[in-house]
């Protein structure tokens, strides 16, 4: 994972989370405490609001994003930035300042007149805006959408979003941003929580990632909250966003959201980062998922000496995860069979002793799991999902009971 440099912000894993606060100078913008149009005012909301408050970075946004509202030209941008660009001579805290735009032209005046890094709304469906922000040397949020400069976000399937980010291609000094919200019709809260589920992923682009999550409804329908009552929502989700990896948080709630935010820093997994000049370069990937293997092998163009033997990214991703399943409810019967075909298959298998009353945990198809109240032995079981892919067909019907288990366990690693 690299470090981008913005205007002298580090931003990546060896740094402090990093808060993005709000300002728009657009007056149809839905979330009125940010929003302003005399300069002296929105000066004041910076310096009060954001940065005392703990924003290490200032949006401002010409316009609004929302689907609801006709789409500015860059024309009409470039009227309301003289407003943006007042508002950052007025403000007399220390902050980083970003334009929120989707236009090469906007960020090209914006950055000549003081700002100091791109919020890409877009995510570089206007193609020259990479060229843009690698010829100001500055860093850009690039956020995940279709190549349709009307169209910011509106990625319908989850799936999509990875490539997505990679529209276009990247600058030296790309923030992504996976793009949470409402920003199609067709996109579903389901949508925003399983993009959730799957941050970590993100992380296989190799560069900082950028969560916009602040009292968003795929929260608020979790708790039944409304926006005015969803801050104590976003705040949990904010530590859990940092905690698999996010490194900005974009938000109105800086003071809070910046606590948050260094709570799930804390208590995130260390891993080893070591690169010392002149020796080879360590670092641990977080990777839970053979989906998240999958994008680290694609990010270095994976080959059979670095993936065991696979040449192709999916096949060696099953290869490069370990999974743990303990079993409960086991015969001696069943040991004995687990046992011999762990062995050949590559799978390790630690029991208990002696059959003896505990709990029996029992999966569905969809890989949920619930407990119930058994006589039998235990076993712990470490594998790769493919490793238990041929434990499955290795036990096939020796024991109906164990290789129903086995199947329940291949099927939620598909």
């Amino acid at each position: 994972m690299r470090t981008v440099d913005a205007a002298g912000l580090k931003i990546g894993d060896e740094h402090p989370p990093r808060i993005m606060g709000v300002l728009n100078v657009s007056k149809e913008s839905p979330y009125d405490p940010s929003v302003f149009d005399d300069p002296g005012d929105a000066a004041e909301y910076v310096d009060r609001e954001l940065i005392d408050e703990g924003a290490d970075i200032v949006d401002i946004g010409l316009e609004s994003a929302n689907k609801r509202f006709e789409v500015l030209s860059a024309e009409q941008e470039l009227d309301r930035l003289d407003t943006a660009v007042e508002t950052l001579e007025s403000v007399s805290g220390d902050a980083i300042f970003s334009i929120e735009t989707r236009y090469h032209e906007v960020a090209d005046a914006a950055l000549s007149q003081g700002f100091d890094m791109v919020n890409d709304i877009c995510g570089f469906a206007d193609p020259e805006m990479p060229r843009v922000c690698s010829a100001h040397d500055v860093a850009v949020a690039k956020m995940a959408s279709p190549p349709d400069l009307t169209r910011p976000g509106a990625i319908e399937d989850v799936d999509d979003i990875y490539e997505a980010l990679g529209l276009n291609g990247f600058t030296d000094k790309t923030i992504v941003d996976p793009a949470f919200g409402g920003w199609s019709e067709a996109k579903t809260l389901d949508d925003d929580r399983e993009t959730f589920r799957r941050l970590r992923e993100f992380r296989g682009l190799g560069y900082p990632i950028l969560v916009s999550i602040n009292r968003k409804n795929f929260l608020r329908s979790v708790a039944g909250r409304s926006t005015e009552e969803a801050l104590p929502v976003s705040l949990a989700a904010t530590s859990m966003a940092v905690e698999r990896g996010a490194h900005i948080i974009r938000t109105h709630d800086v003071a809070e959201t910046r606590d948050a935010a260094l709570i799930g820093k804390e208590f995130a997994r260390d891993r080893l980062r070591d690169h010392r000049t002149g020796d080879v370069g360590i670092e641990e990937l977080d990777v839970t998922t053979t989906r998240e293997a999958e994008r680290h092998l694609e990010r270095i163009g994976g080959s059979s000496e670095s993936a065991g033997g696979e040449s192709d990214p999916r096949a060696a991703s099953a290869t490069a995860v370990v999974r743990v399943f303990e079993l409960t409810g086991l015969s001696d019967g069943d040991v004995g069979v687990l046992s011999t075909a762990a062995a050949e298959v590559g799978v390790t298998v630690v029991s208990a002793g002696s059959e003896a009353p505990n709990q029996s945990v029992l999966a569905d198809g969809n890989g949920n799991f619930s407990a119930t109240d058994s006589t039998g032995r235990t076993a712990v079981v470490f594998g790769t999902p493919r490793a238990f892919t041929a434990l499955d067909d290795a036990v096939d019907d020796q024991s109906a009971a164990l290789a129903d288990a086995l199947r329940r366990i291949s099927a939620s690693l598909a």
